[in-house]
């Protein structure tokens, strides 16, 4: 967590990150965020796994500091569950919706290794940031 918050601080660009976007062989994501009801806390989640995914899907565009010049319209689902750890060693399941539920499940992607694009629809590519600011188009639920 220490070397998290070296590496981003979340004060500009990215709302979650993961330990192997920084080089860290952990199975480590965080998550700090304005849809959060406290955006100054961190949602920390240690060996996370996703229990429980809805059937019913949005396509939002998500942005990564993997390759933050683009912005991919990913589908996700608008609910999960997930159960990880705390720094304590306990066993937490939390359930997630709307934008908390992408941002968690796409810092969970990166856990397995893998970025929004290979979630993309087939023939769906990124845009350039430029366009996307260009959409006016926020999350929204």
């Amino acid at each position: 967590m220490n070397r998290i918050a070296q590496v981003h601080d979340f004060s500009g660009k990215g709302m979650g990150l993961a330990a192997p976007q920084i080089d860290l062989d952990h199975a480590i994501a965080v998550v700090r965020s304005a849809l959060r009801d406290s955006a100054d806390e961190s949602i920390v989640l240690i060996n996370p796994r996703i229990t429980f995914v809805s059937s019913e899907t949005d396509e939002k565009h998500e942005g990564c500091l993997s390759f933050f010049d683009v912005r991919g319209l990913v589908p996700r689902p608008l609910q999960i569950t997930v159960e990880s750890q705390t720094l304590s060693g306990e066993t937490r399941v939390e359930c997630y919706e709307h934008g908390l539920a992408r941002l968690i499940a796409h810092e969970i992607d990166h856990l397995d290794g893998l970025l929004y694009n290979s979630r993309m629809r087939p023939g769906v590519a990124p845009i350039p940031v430029a366009e996307y600011r260009g959409t006016g188009r926020a999350w929204a639920y």
